[in-house]
């Protein structure tokens, strides 16, 4: 019996003596490279040398051992084209019929910290992509594997008919592209951040799929939950769930909205959300005296919300969260009293993510129809505004402290976006209503009583007075926004009337 030909080069080496020995098995002759060369030898699975199929030994420190027509020759020749094979024969050139191969680790060697650009550049295989591809692309006679959860499938095909089927043969194929140009977007992004591009003539990224969902929005909507490789561990896409039904679509939108918001702030905090606005946000000595604010904030909308924490949640908060219907908690972690009370409930999503990762800085993009909107993230605060007081009061320290909340959340809020505050938890928010002063009467309505003496914010300016004119008839002493309209001595105007304290920032929060 002829003897097939397979090609085996690979740095991740699960599982691969156990494939090679049964490839022998099956009547293939091993051809193999470097380190899974000896691997197979120490396993006592005989191997060929690249070098002994190519006659040239491998040079410059291993760069090129593979790039050779007895390599590629096998690889890509039509094995039942009489003109292909008349060729390989007259020179030498032996078909191969199955290549396993993975590539150098790029991924894990720029996740380390202390990476440097030479050990980076290292790290780039070529020989491996240009053998993936070149079989990929011949995959009408070649088998290539690049996963190794794959080879149980292509042992039993082996086993069975002595060849894997075509359609096999075709989704290993599409995975090997798919592998490569993942890989090749991972090269990519470095190099462009390496060379400061901003605005690079073409954007290349990739995902990994994290799971399947059930469905989209909408039951009638397929859907996926892919995460970004070296991504923000502080993220939802990161997060470990300790308990619960599999999160949905609109469950991981929501919770990465609770989580962003939860992110500003460093004292303890709690925020509830519903459909990606909060209905609630609190801040306090305790995770539980925050809650207690959020839940108080709005009591009605929090039922079937996500709720985030920036402390561990404790036995009394759980307690508390026990009481009422909730989809998600949040928190960095849970406490072991917390978990045996909020793992009574079968359905609650409990979930858990490091707030030690800091905050990287990454890209947002949204989809439209057809193409991509790329802009950075808005992390834009206090800190970097450029803060005026227009109006003749200043506000007092207790403004001050309700403002500084009130410009924390109104920028996750959907534009127009107005947040009403007291100095430690919101007291009404108006999201997404086509005009400013709609949004206000919603969140001003909300407060009610509790408006009198409460700061109110806005994530841009105000076109005209009638904002200023609806806070001050609720109460509101003191207002944050923007600045910048053409009408912005209307308004400072109407807040001098008022008595009102308006600060300036020089910044719009616009979020659609």
């Amino acid at each position: 019996m002829t003897k097939k030909r397979a090609l085996i080069s690979v740095s991740d080496k699960s599982g691969v003596s156990e494939f090679a020995r049964e490839l022998v098995n099956l009547g293939f002759e091993i051809i193999s490279t470097g380190g899974t060369k000896k691997t197979l030898q120490e396993q006592g699975i005989a191997v060929l040398g690249v070098s002994d199929v190519t006659g040239f030994p491998e040079i410059l420190e291993g760069r090129v051992k593979t790039l050779n027509p007895f390599i590629h020759g096998g690889l890509l020749a039509k094995q039942d084209d009489h003109s292909h094979v008349k060729q390989l024969d007259e020179h030498g050139i032996v078909p191969i019929q199955l290549v396993c191969v993975n590539l150098y680790p790029f991924q894990q060697t720029i996740e380390k910290p202390d990476v440097t650009v030479a050990d980076a550049i290292e790290n780039i295989d070529i020989g491996g992509p240009t053998m993936l591809r070149a079989s990929a692309k011949n995959h009408q006679y070649v088998t290539v594997v690049v996963d190794p959860s794959d080879y149980p499938t292509v042992l039993a095909e082996l086993a069975a008919e002595g060849s894997t089927t075509l359609e096999t043969r075709r989704k290993l194929a599409a995975k090997v592209f798919r592998h490569t140009a993942a890989y090749d977007a991972l090269i990519a992004g470095y190099m462009t951040d390496l060379a400061g591009e901003e605005t690079p003539e073409k954007l290349t990224v990739t995902y990994e799929l994290k799971q399947g969902l059930r469905y989209g929005e909408n039951p009638h909507q397929q859907a996926a939950f892919y995460k970004k490789p070296l991504g923000s561990t502080f993220s939802i896409a990161y997060a470990e769930q300790l308990h619960g039904k599999e999160l949905s679509y609109n469950n991981i939108n929501d919770a990465d909205a609770a989580l962003q918001i939860v992110k500003e702030f460093s004292e303890p905090a709690a925020v509830a959300v519903k459909h990606m606005n909060p209905c609630g946000v609190g801040t306090g000595k305790t995770g539980y005296d925050a809650f207690s604010k959020a839940f108080a904030a709005d009591p009605v909308s929090i039922f079937g919300g996500i709720v985030a924490f920036n402390r561990e949640v404790d036995a009394d908060t759980a307690a508390k969260l026990h009481e009422i219907f909730l989809e998600i908690v949040i928190a960095p972690s849970f406490s072991e009293e917390a978990l045996a009370i909020l793992t009574g409930k079968k359905n609650l999503r409990l979930l858990t993510i490091s707030f030690d990762g800091g905050k990287k800085a990454e890209r947002k993009m949204t989809t439209i129809e057809g193409g991509v909107l790329v802009q950075d993230q808005d992390r834009y605060s206090l800190v970097d505004a450029e803060i005026t007081i227009p109006t003749k009061r200043q506000p007092t320290d207790a403004e001050w402290e309700a403002l500084k909340l009130g410009w924390k959340v109104v920028k996750h809020v959907k534009s127009n976006a107005i947040v009403v505050t007291s100095e430690d938890m919101t007291l009404g928010i108006g999201a997404g209503q086509m005009n400013r002063v709609g949004s206000a009467e919603i969140a001003l309505k909300q407060a009610g009583a509790k408006a009198e003496g409460a700061a109110l914010a806005s994530d841009a300016f105000f076109p005209m007075d009638d904002t200023v004119e609806a806070a001050a008839k609720a109460g509101i002493t003191a207002i944050i926004q923007p600045g910048g309209s053409i009408k912005d001595a209307d308004s400072i105007k109407k807040a001098d009337e008022y008595g009102i304290a308006m600060v300036f920032t020089g910044v719009r929060h616009f979020k659609h």
